[in-house]
Order: structure tokens, then C-alpha cells, then sequence
């Protein structure tokens, strides 16, 4: 049986110039002049190979949009990792732990909701400790919220809290979280469930 054959991607000058943020006799410019190399059709438009668009941004520097780097804007980051908690004492401990027995995530940090977001949107963590008890933004919106915008990507959340409600956590739960867990927290557990989430997703995270 035949190998299927991976689909190549072919840019006109017009989507060269759409990508790149230039007017489309820009992108023709470019390619007469010899610095982008391309191909005419019988009708003598100019055709351009994804790599060979690829390669000449990365040649000048230029921003690498996500259509040409492989990555969807709903990938997220599977080495990656987000505590948003508003306990800097235990956040730290938290981002210390993780970096002793997860060497291979970067760990970033959140104090609060807006900083959440921020980090959340910028950096697409695969995996997210989520503090229920924050200033300015409930955990519970900001879980709903991850698992529903897809600009996300769909990360796995593990809730966190120092709340004494026995409701608390199927709550969480009901709001997207894939797991929970009460304070004071047993680090270990927290490990456990994240090296369990990577290898749902076979994310080259080990522990340390």
C-alpha cells in the first residue's frame, strides 16, 4: 500500500504578503529581486513553498506565523507550567518542588487573576495549579474560562484550595478542573497527577 503523501503548502504572492504584514507588491518585489525564492504557473503567477517562505523570514528575523511553524494558536505548551496562587510563600515552594522533580516543564508564576491571564495567553501552558481563592477573578471563572476559550488549548488544571467546603471540590470539578486537591498540600500527590496527565498527552515531562 502507497506511503500517503504529506500535503504541500503553496503560498500566491498575495497570501506572502497577508503573512507578512506588506502590500502585495512588496511580496513581488521580494521575489523578482531573487531574495524569495518561488515558481511562475503556466499563467505566470508567482507560487511560493512554505519552506522556502519559512526560510527567508527566519533569514531576516521576521516574526514565523503560526500557519508556517507547524503550531496551531490552540497548541499549547506541554513543557510547560503555570501556578497562579496568591500565597507567594506557597507558590514559591510550589515553583522550588516542581523544579527539583519536573526538571524538563519552565515554571511560570501568578499572583492573581490578571497576571493568569496574561501568562495564560502568552505562554499556553500545557499544565496549570489553579488556586480556587483569588484576588480579583474567582478560580472558578478562570477554570471555566480556560476550559472553554480555545485560545487556551485546552490545558490540564489541577484545582488547589485552603477553602473548608466540602462542596468545594466537585464544584471545581464541574467547572473543568481535572483534579483537586485541599491545602495543606501533599506535593506529591500534585507530582503524581501531573506525571499522569503528561503521559495522557505523551508530554516529555520526568520526574527529577
Amino acid at each position: 500500500m502507497p506511503k500517503a503523501t504529506e500535503k504541500v503548502r503553496i503560498f500566491s504572492a498575495l497570501e506572502v504578503a497577508n503573512l507578512c504584514g506588506v502590500v502585495n507588491q512588496t511580496a513581488i518585489n521580494w521575489i523578482r529581486n531573487g531574495h524569495l525564492k518561488a515558481f511562475t504557473t503556466p499563467g505566470g503567477q508567482y507560487r511560493v513553498y512554505a519552506e522556502d517562505l519559512r526560510a527567508f523570514l527566519e533569514g531576516r528575523g521576521m516574526r514565523i506565523p503560526d500557519e508556517l511553524s507547524g503550531k496551531s494558536r490552540f497548541d499549547v505548551d506541554w513543557n510547560s507550567l503555570v501556578i497562579i496562587d496568591d500565597d507567594r510563600e506557597l507558590n514559591d515552594l510550589l515553583r522550588r518542588y516542581f523544579e527539583k522533580k519536573l526538571p524538563s516543564l519552565a515554571i511560570a508564576q501568578a499572583f492573581d487573576g490578571f497576571e493568569a491571564g496574561r501568562i495564560l495567553t502568552e505562554k499556553r501552558p500545557g499544565f496549570v495549579i489553579l488556586d480556587v481563592d483569588l484576588p480579583g477573578v474567582t478560580g472558578h471563572s478562570l477554570c471555566k474560562r480556560i476550559k472553554t476559550d480555545p485560545s487556551f488549548g485546552k490545558p490540564y488544571v489541577v484545582a488547589i484550595t485552603g477553602l473548608d467546603r466540602p462542596e468545594e471540590r466537585s464544584s471545581m470539578l464541574e467547572d473543568g478542573a481535572d483534579a483537586f486537591f485541599p491545602k495543606p498540600l501533599d506535593f506529591e500527590e500534585v507530582t503524581a497527577s501531573l506525571l499522569e496527565f503528561a503521559g495522557k498527552v505523551r508530554a516529555p515531562v520526568a520526574a527529577g
